[in-house]
C-alpha cells in the first residue's frame, strides 16, 4: 500500500507579470509526514518564490501559470527577516496570543497562557510573562523565535521555512536549527527548508531538491546526493563550501 504525500508538487511554473517571464519552470517534488525536504540554490534560484507558491502568498507581479499543488496538511510559514514578519508597533507576546486566539479557538486567557508556554519553550526571556515587549527591544535572535512560535501557534501539518537563519550570527544560527529539529522530532511536523547553505541542508534535511535559474536539476536523498552530486551545478555549490584553514602550528 503507497503512502499519500503530504504535499505534492507537480510541474509548478511561475512567471512574472507583466512579461511573462519565467521565474520557476515545471518543478515537481513530494513530502511525506515528518520529512524534511530542503530546497537548495543560489540567490535567485526560485526557492522563496516555491515556498510561498506552496503557502498560497505570492507576491504582487508574479502569479502561477502552470501545475499543482496538493497539501494533506495546513501549512505555516517561518520567514527570512523576523523584524519584517512581526507587527512593530505591538508587543510580541500580544501578537503571538493573538494568533493562538484566532488558530486554536481559546479563550483569552487560556490563549495568552498557551502563548507565554510557547515562549517558554522557544527559550525567550521570563521576564517576557511580566512585561511584554516590542520587537525593537528583542534581539535578532529572539524575534526569529517569537515567529517560529507564531508559525507553531497554528498547529501547522507542514513548517515552511524560508532561510530562517540568513541574518543571525552563526552561535544564533545552531540555537536556531537545533530548535526547529527538536520542535519537529516532539510535535512530527513535515518541513520544507529553504537555504543556500549545504552544511544547514546537510543537517536539517532528508531529502534535497537543487534548484537553478527557477528548475530543479537534481533531487534526491540528502546523504547520497551530497555524496555523490551528479549534475555539474550540485557539484559547483560543493565546491564553493569553504574549508576550514588550518592554522600555523597546529599538528
Amino acid at each position: 500500500m503507497s503512502i499519500q504525500p503530504l504535499l505534492e508538487v507537480e510541474g509548478l511554473s511561475l512567471a512574472a507579470k507583466p512579461g511573462g517571464k519565467i521565474l520557476v519552470d515545471t518543478i515537481s517534488f513530494t513530502l511525506n509526514k515528518g520529512e524534511t525536504l530542503g530546497l537548495v540554490g543560489e540567490s535567485g534560484s526560485g526557492k522563496s518564490l516555491t515556498l510561498r507558491a506552496v503557502l498560497g502568498l505570492l507576491p504582487r507581479g508574479v502569479e502561477k501559470v502552470g501545475g499543482a499543488i496538493q497539501s494533506g496538511a495546513s501549512s505555516a510559514m517561518v520567514f527570512q527577516d523576523p523584524r519584517g514578519a512581526l507587527d512593530p508597533l505591538c508587543p510580541v507576546v500580544k501578537q503571538l496570543t493573538e494568533v493562538v486566539y484566532y488558530r486554536q479557538k481559546l479563550s483569552r486567557k487560556a490563549s495568552r497562557a498557551a502563548a507565554l508556554e510557547l515562549l517558554d519553550r522557544l527559550g525567550l526571556p521570563d521576564s517576557l510573562k511580566h512585561t511584554d515587549r516590542y520587537p525593537s527591544q528583542l534581539s535578532g535572535g529572539q524575534c526569529q523565535r517569537v515567529v517560529i512560535a507564531m508559525a507553531l501557534a497554528c498547529k501547522p501539518g507542514i513548517l515552511l521555512c524560508d532561510e530562517p537563519t540568513t541574518a543571525l550570527d552563526v552561535t544564533v544560527q545552531r540555537q536556531i536549527i537545533e530548535t526547529i529539529s527538536a520542535l519537529q522530532k516532539e510535535l512530527g511536523f513535515a518541513m520544507v527548508f529553504v537555504t543556500h547553505n549545504l552544511a544547514i541542508a546537510a543537517a536539517m534535511c532528508s531529502k534535497l531538491c537543487v534548484m537553478k535559474e527557477g528548475r530543479i536539476v537534481e533531487q534526491g536523498e540528502a546523504r547520497a546526493l551530497l555524496q555523490n552530486p551528479q549534475d555539474p551545478y550540485t557539484q559547483m555549490l560543493m565546491n564553493s563550501v569553504l574549508p576550514v584553514p588550518e592554522l600555523e602550528g597546529s599538528v
